[in-house]
């Protein structure tokens, strides 16, 4: 297919790209550089350019016709949402709906959405299904969840089809390590501890201690960014052979407490670092895990990289490599 990948140089966005390119698609990517480069783009056509700007994209929909798009693009920082949040609704919400725009125009048929479970928000379950009740708590989960609405109502009133990947906690690296996470002042877990080792950092924080899980700390699923990516390519090859549009959680469907994640982080690597339990911050749900039944059975999806000790030992070796590619001087 010709596809049109938006926010395609950065972390989630560019191993899809690459994935894209092995499987033979059409790749234009269209990024502004905000927190993506240049160098992660490994397949096809950049476009450095803003969704904010309808008159490019207007000029990218005019050049080429596409067959999908893959919407990446957005802001994904949730306390940065909640302190700035007219930003979120401007960059995700916002320009979600100038990309429609042009998708109705040019009539392009498919469409492949990246969401999170931050629409889910605080909810009494820990194994999250697609149909439990949305209730974002934090403008991200807000904006994404305008967004998943606005394509939904698209699609009833027109022929687009859609898959939403609702994504759980995405971590790990390409395991040759052509990519990995390079994005400024990044939130996740495993990327902060991995900084701690490379000392980028001089410790981190645990946020609560007194939940009622194994150990105290909170419970969440991991996915490895390669079988994340995987799903986005097998959504495009499911609606091309006619899939009905759907929502999908991307996870394994099992949890690590903070401490767990940590622990194997300095096994690993051998580092010990400082880890200051601190109290919860508000928003904070005890364990959250995706029921991914049903993206197993609509994409016939099964993850090559379910294993913890691999996403970090992926993640801990890009993080490596990146330190080396930043000091340089070239």
């Amino acid at each position: 297919m010709k596809v049109l990948v938006t926010g395609g140089a950065g972390y989630i966005g560019s191993h899809v790209v690459r994935q894209l390119g092995q499987a033979g698609h059409d790749i234009v990517v269209l990024d502004n550089l905000s927190t993506g480069y240049r160098w992660a783009v490994t397949a096809g056509e950049l476009i450095v350019g803003d969704l904010a700007d309808e008159a490019v994209i207007e000029e990218v929909f005019a050049n080429h016709r596409f067959d999908a798009i893959l919407h990446f693009a957005a802001n994904i920082v949730v306390p940065e949402s909640v302190a700035n949040p007219l930003k979120y609704y401007s960059n995700n919400t916002r320009n979600t709906l100038n990309l429609l725009q042009a998708v109705e125009r040019h009539q392009v048929p498919y469409m492949v959405f990246s969401s999170t479970a931050a629409v889910y928000g605080m909810p009494d379950e820990t194994v999250l299904t697609e149909d439990m009740p949305l209730a974002p708590i934090n403008p991200y989960g807000a904006s994404k969840m305008m967004s998943e609405r606005m394509i939904m109502d698209l699609a009833a009133a027109s022929d687009l089809n859609y898959v939403i990947l609702r994504y759980f906690n995405v971590a790990g690296a390409n395991p040759d390590g052509l990519l990995g996470q390079a994005t400024p002042e990044a939130t996740h877990l495993i990327k902060v501890a991995c900084e701690c080792v490379t000392g980028q950092r001089e410790g981190m924080s645990v946020f609560g201690t007194d939940y009622d899980t194994r150990d105290g700390t909170c419970v969440r699923d991991y996915i490895h960014v390669e079988d994340l990516a995987k799903a986005h390519v097998m959504a495009l090859d499911y609606m091309a052979r006619g899939g009905e549009s759907r929502v999908l959680n991307c996870g394994y469907g099992r949890g690590f407490t903070v401490n767990e994640v940590i622990d194997v982080v300095k096994r690993q690597s051998g580092v010990d670092f400082p880890v200051a339990e601190t109290g919860r911050r508000t928003g904070d749900p005890e364990a959250l895990m995706a029921d991914n039944a049903r993206i197993r059975q609509t994409l016939g999806w099964t993850p090559n990289y379910d294993n913890l000790e691999t996403i970090v030992g992926t993640a801990l070796a890009w993080e490596a490599i990146w330190q080396k590619r930043k000091d340089s001087p070239s």
